[in-house]
């Protein structure tokens, strides 16, 4: 059943994007809002009238960027539109994937649809047809200083609106404009300011930041999950998950983590059959685990109230406000709070990785963890592990390269006009790679843990991770001889990105935080 989004430029939310941005061909539609409309109409008729008034006003009857004190004659403002698009395409790099794409044509359209650009509303219909349809614009990921909107790449989705870019229909690279004839349409036709209000924005960045944010929140939760697995592999004591302790530093990420660990724990065989083994404290990576993992979803929540103000804003420039007629020029494109929070939220699970790749060294040392070496019964012929454990070493050590922060950059461009700029799309596209290699690193430490347990049986850990034990044997056999963990790796990693995890162990906790 198709679900309808009726759009007004105020209603979306995080979810909505990443929902949007991967559904099917047909699963969604997405309509105008008939207010939102109406207010479109008005601040265009803005534009039209500044237009048959001749008065230079930025961005409509102007030249660009430094080029804004050339005014343009009436006769040719439809050509300076389009040359804008064409001059702007030039984005190098591979294509942006099909939901990135997605969702930056849906956060682009979301922004104007709230009526202060002055665009042509027939243009956002068109945008978002290509939504409904699933004709997706190649547009290159490199080439948005993140400020001035993201200029490069938001232009070739614009080139695609008017016939002359490529896109990605039907599983086919083809011209835009045999797209739309194929679902019948025609190419926008532009005219003052629609040009420069389809590219001047955050939408790139917002979109990035959308989705590895969703991705984020399900790693969170998974994380906890995976780490009590770990402590009952190497029979360690949730003792330090006492709720009293957390009280007494009431980090709301922490008081989280601290309730998660004790609701996914509780129940577990084998935390009560060493009661007695005369350990006293276990290492910071299981000890601390409230403090680490509640610490990094303190760079969610930063994250959350960031995304969601970006998302149902307005970020082009200048800005029309129909209700009085003024055109005024700002600075609402410019990408800082963004390229900041994900910065930051790349940190948050760079962190994560980090204290699960500690976990996995436990399980791989038999003088702490008590189990064979790397988790193989016949180690010296076999490797087991081993190599796992070296793979997931390299991306938390990736990690740490990719948390540089890409926006405490900026370079001047425009003759330096354009004098300070956020790095906003190199700190989104540096955020999704970490994104994978945690996801990545998830999967190895459940590949570990889960392994594991097969020495404590008959023991069984808690009714919860039972059930994401039985559900990783689905997909993953327990290790005999070695075998090529390659495929193994890849099996949970597709798990890890989706919600069963997830999905199996609040069927019995309920919902975790």
């Amino acid at each position: 059943m198709t679900k309808i989004f009726h759009l007004n430029g105020n209603n979306l939310s995080i979810h909505d994007v990443a929902y949007i941005a991967r559904a099917k061909a047909g699963d969604i539609q997405l309509i105008i809002d008939p207010h939102a409309l109406e207010k479109m109409k008005k601040s265009r008729q803005v534009v039209l009238d500044i237009v048959k008034k001749g008065k230079p006003v930025y961005g409509i009857n102007t030249g660009f960027g430094a080029l804004a004190s050339k005014q343009i004659a009436e006769e040719d403002l439809a050509q300076l539109q389009y040359n804008l698009i064409r001059s702007h395409c030039t984005g190098v790099g591979k294509p942006f994937s099909r939901e990135i794409t997605r969702a930056i044509m849906l956060v682009r359209a979301n922004c104007l649809i709230q009526g202060f650009s002055g665009v042509s509303p027939e243009t956002i219909e068109l945008l978002l047809d290509f939504i409904n349809f699933n004709i997706n614009p190649v547009i290159p990921e490199k080439g948005s200083v993140g400020a001035s909107g993201d200029l490069a790449p938001l232009s070739h989705i614009a080139l695609a609106l008017i016939g002359e870019g490529e896109v990605d229909y039907q599983g086919k690279i083809i011209k835009s404009d045999f797209a739309l004839h194929q679902i019948g349409k025609t190419p926008a036709a532009l005219g003052p300011k629609d040009g420069l209000a389809l590219i001047n924005g955050t939408s790139v960045m917002l979109a990035l930041g959308c989705l590895a944010f969703v991705d984020t929140e399900r790693i969170m939760k998974q994380a906890d999950i995976v780490a009590c697995l770990t402590l009952d592999a190497v029979r360690g004591t949730a003792s330090a998950f006492d709720l009293r302790i957390s009280q007494l530093k009431p980090q709301p990420g922490q008081v989280d983590v601290s309730h998660n660990l004790l609701k996914i724990i509780s129940g577990s065989e084998i935390i009560h059959s060493h009661k007695e083994d005369g350990k006293v404290q276990d290492p910071y990576s299981l000890r601390c685990i409230p403090q680490v993992h509640g610490a990094c979803r303190q760079t969610l929540r930063h994250a959350h109230e960031v995304l969601d103000t970006e998302l149902n804003s307005v970020t082009d420039n200048p800005l029309v406000f129909a209700d009085t007629g003024d055109v005024i020029s700002g600075g609402n494109f410019h990408g800082e709070a963004l390229a900041l929070c994900m910065d930051y939220l790349a940190m948050g699970l760079s962190e994560i990785c980090n204290i699960a790749e500690r976990r996995v060294e436990k399980m791989m040392n038999p003088h702490f963890s008590d189990l064979p070496a790397f988790l193989t019964a016949n180690s010296g012929l076999n490797s087991g592990l081993m190599i796992a454990h070296v793979t997931m070493a390299a991306l938390a050590s990736e990690n740490k390269y990719l948390c540089h922060p890409a926006s405490v950059d900026s370079i001047p461009t425009s003759t330096d006009k354009e004098d300070h700029v956020s790095m906003g799309v190199t700190a989104g596209r540096k955020l999704h790679e970490v994104v994978s290699n945690v996801q990545h690193g998830l999967a190895i430490e459940l590949l570990c843990n889960t392994q594991g347990l097969e020495f404590l049986r008959p023991l069984k850990t808690s009714p919860a991770l039972e059930k994401v034990y039985t559900l990783v044997r689905k997909h993953v056999s327990p290790i005999g001889e070695d075998r090529i963990f390659h495929k193994d790796i890849d099996n949970l990693t597709r798990l890890i990105q989706n919600d069963e995890i997830i999905k199996e162990v609040e069927s019995l906790t309920g919902a975790l935080k």
